[in-house]
């Protein structure tokens, strides 16, 4: 540029009126819009026609601004024109009087290629969009088969039942029947124990001691109780209740004779407003069993109720269990009362004197009163009669001839195995694991599963003696017919499926715990029928002789 050009008269003031600040540069948009369509830079005389420019009367000490703006203009202009080509055409602003010169043609071409730029963006976008989609469902895809292959994983997780019952109480099928029922995440362990004061004991001393090891008794989520055990289990808190027993179907179920019994305050006592401790899964009734064979050769008449163990006859020739309770209450139901009598003087026809006399006199005839010893003696014919639990006596009648088993006419008492939970919460152990925080959640899926009407069938069938609890209805419960067609060795005995006939039944009762007068009672007559026994001498020579007997019948069988 010339240098009558920094000496110019013309000042260019900014688009907006307002006198730009020293340092602020031309904005290229603003002179892109002053070019041809070749790009060349139009004439000074058109630029200030276009921009409207007027000139001013010449300042005095404004020459130096003037050269510098004719500097930057000039500096602008020849920047703008390099760029032309590749910059896009911006618009004036609002408050510029010039107004932009843009031909049709090139407004056109720039349209129909931001058509074109815009199309393809959104096949872009399109495509973007449908790329995720399918991303999406494949993620959708491999998380649905990796739950589907979480799912049929087996896991560890199983949850523990530890039962720990009576021998011979509970039928082998209910074990497979029950894991069956509950799933694969069921983990049922049985353990088998002799006797129910073998299951009374292992709990006791347990707790007594503290020490509660996981494989003990005490540490358990169930047990068997027999029901004559019940009253003291409670009051040396070896047990505790069954929590949410009342809401449970399996309860509801109940004969309300069972509720009854069931029912019982912190002292063991019968309430019906106490707590439920206990759930029954199999019962019977004492029984008398006698050889018939004995009474047809020399013909007496068959036994069919307790009066008929006081026949001269018979003198000698009866095992008893030794039970005080089954004793006193067989003296009791022979002179017409009740086994739960409370107040022996004022309720029994003679009082206690005449009790005693009675049970001395039964003393007598009872050659052994040995829980024990009594039905060994019986096989080896030492006695005719056997007096004891439906639950012993009949596994052992089955196996012999000519043998007849009948529960008095009067009635008789009724024993019964019962699920207890034991008090090992109590026991600050970590040894015994979770089961410190309770039972298993399963004590209640077991215990409906035991009194449910399907586990009838071995006890119907003779498999095992006893009855199911529904079975206390008083209602005769018949056989399947494809079942009773089954050959069986037939037992002659007044038994309805395990269970005394209705008529029976009724008569029938539960032992009840005692008031402690009574108690006294049993223990006065007890040692009154003890000064008339035999002595002790005289005891054991006859128990030696019992077992010498079954040891000889054993070693004729191996020979023969």
């Amino acid at each position: 540029m010339s240098s009558s050009s920094l000496s110019s008269p013309f000042a260019a003031p900014s688009l907006d009126r307002r006198p730009a600040p020293a340092n602020r540069p031309l904005r290229l948009p603003q002179l892109r819009r002053h070019r041809d369509l070749q790009g060349r830079r139009r004439p000074a005389a058109s630029l200030r026609s276009s921009l409207d420019l007027r000139p001013e009367p010449p300042r005095r000490n404004a020459l130096e601004s003037l050269g510098c703006a004719a500097v930057f203009l000039a500096l602008g202009f020849a920047s703008a024109s390099a760029a032309a080509l590749s910059l896009p055409p911006v618009a004036l602003a609002s408050g510029s009087r010039a107004p932009a010169a843009v031909p049709r043609e090139e407004g056109r071409t720039r349209d129909g290629a931001g058509d074109e730029e815009r199309e393809c963006g959104r096949e872009d976008v399109a495509e973007e969009e449908e790329e995720e989609e399918e991303e999406e469902e494949e993620e959708d895809k491999e998380l649905e088969e990796a739950f589907e292959k979480w799912k049929s994983k087996s896991y560890a997780l199983t949850v523990p039942l530890r039962v720990v019952a009576l021998r011979g109480s509970v039928p082998p099928p209910w074990i497979k029947e029950f894991v069956q029922s509950q799933g694969k995440r069921a983990r049922l362990q049985l353990k088998l124990r002799e006797s129910l004061d073998r299951i009374f004991s292992d709990v006791s001393t347990a707790l007594a001691k503290g020490n509660v090891k996981p494989t003990s008794t005490a540490a358990a989520d169930i047990v068997t109780v027999g029901n004559s055990w019940l009253d003291l289990a409670i009051k040396r808190g070896l047990i505790e209740p069954i929590e949410g027993a009342e809401e449970q179907d399996w309860f509801s179920g109940l004969n309300d004779r069972w509720k009854v019994h069931l029912c019982r305050n912190c002292e063991g006592a019968t309430d019906t407003g106490g707590k439920v401790w206990a759930a029954p899964y199999r019962w019977g009734s004492m029984v008398i069993a006698y050889k018939k064979s004995k009474f047809k050769k020399l013909n007496m008449a068959p036994i069919e109720d307790w009066e008929d163990l006081w026949r001269p006859e018979l003198a000698g020739r009866i095992s008893m269990v030794d039970s005080p309770r089954e004793v006193i209450g067989a003296v009791l139901k022979y002179m017409g009362a009740s086994y739960n009598t409370d107040n022996i003087d004022s309720k029994v026809v003679g009082g206690k004197n005449a009790v005693r006399q009675n049970l001395v006199s039964l003393a007598k005839q009872v050659r052994l009163f040995d829980s024990t010893y009594y039905l060994k003696a019986f096989g080896v014919e030492d006695v005719w009669v056997a007096v004891g639990w439906s639950s012993d006596v009949l596994p052992v009648a089955k196996k012999m001839r000519n043998v007849a088993v009948v529960v008095p006419k009067s009635g008789a008492s009724l024993w019964a195995d019962l699920w207890a939970i034991p008090a090992a919460s109590k026991i600050g152990s970590n040894q015994i694991g979770g089961r410190i925080r309770g039972p298993s959640p399963l004590i209640h899926q077991w215990i409906e599963f035991c009194l449910q009407s399907a586990r009838a069938l071995p006890f119907q069938q003779g498999v095992l003696p006893g009855a199911v609890p529904q079975a206390l209805n008083s209602t005769i419960i018949e056989m399947p017919k494809e079942l009773a067609k089954v050959n069986r060795p037939k037992l002659d005995t007044n038994l309805v499926a395990g269970a005394p006939p209705p008529h029976i039944l009724n008569r029938c009762e539960f032992l009840e715990p005692l008031p402690d007068a009574t108690v006294s009672d049993y223990e006065w007559l007890i040692r009154s029928m003890q000064t008339s026994r035999p002595g002790f001498i005289e005891r054991l020579l006859h128990k030696m002789s019992v077992v010498m007997r079954v040891l000889q019948l054993r070693l004729h069988a191996k020979i023969s």
